[in-house]
């Protein structure tokens, strides 16, 4: 038996789906959906990329400045300090972090989060690795972006949010527009507040070294996100 629809049923039935096809494609070509990742990172080393001088960040370049370029000297106090009496608190709602050191505040700064459609996940996480610098690289579109020598990065994870998706703490040279979401999930911070806590959280980076990954001796501060 054959059963024929006539022109006027078939259009009411590929109409929705018309739409909800063009509906797709227009998020996905503004870069709005949600990504499985919130950067790329291509390598861990931590070194600086003094032939790259600015960053291109949805559809504006950025010059990086000179002193992000310069590496400082850094002691090392490995073993000072008690690594798990520090912890990092980050306030969805109110745009702002803590650090504390047991109940006691060492820094606090407003910072961006991410923006609604890249949220920055909650939950309570550990630092893996630390890097004085590195490429990263996300979005689609109009919100494509390409940012080297992002300054004192601090990737974080958990169980749920594995370390490959790219979500951290970092320095920030192409916006100033802290307490307001900007990012595709990371935790952008003032550079020079972002400074202070990469050589404050552990895991501790040795002397003379650009990157450390966490390990039973050296293990990561805990960081806890909540809105």
């Amino acid at each position: 038996m054959i059963i024929k629809l006539n022109k006027k049923f078939t259009f009411l039935f590929l109409a929705p789906l018309m739409l909800l096809f063009a509906f797709g494609v227009v998020i996905r070509s503004l870069g709005l959906t949600t990504p499985n990742v919130a950067s790329i990172v291509y390598d861990y080393n931590g070194a600086i990329a003094e032939d790259e001088t600015k960053g291109l960040y949805h559809g504006d370049f950025y010059q990086i400045p000179d002193e992000l370029l310069v590496y400082e000297e850094w002691e090392s106090v490995l073993g000072i300090a008690n690594p798990s009496s520090k912890w990092i608190e980050v306030d969805l709602s109110d745009q702002k972090l803590k650090a504390w050191d047991g109940n006691v505040l060492f820094l606090e700064s407003a910072v961006s989060t991410g923006l609604p459609w890249w949220p920055t996940p909650t939950g309570e996480f550990r630092i893996w690795v630390k890097l004085r610098a590195t490429k990263m690289e996300g979005g689609q579109g109009r919100y494509y972006y390409n940012l080297p020598n992002v300054p004192y990065v601090m990737f974080f994870e958990n169980e749920n949010v594995p370390g490959w998706r790219g979500y951290g703490l970092h320095g920030t040279y192409w916006h100033n527009d802290f307490g307001t979401p900007r990012s595709h999930g990371c935790v952008n911070l003032p550079t020079n507040v972002a400074r202070e806590l990469y050589y404050w959280a552990f895991p501790e980076l040795p002397s003379g070294k650009t990157s450390v990954f966490s390990s039973p001796g050296n293990p990561g501060t805990r960081v806890v996100i909540h809105d």
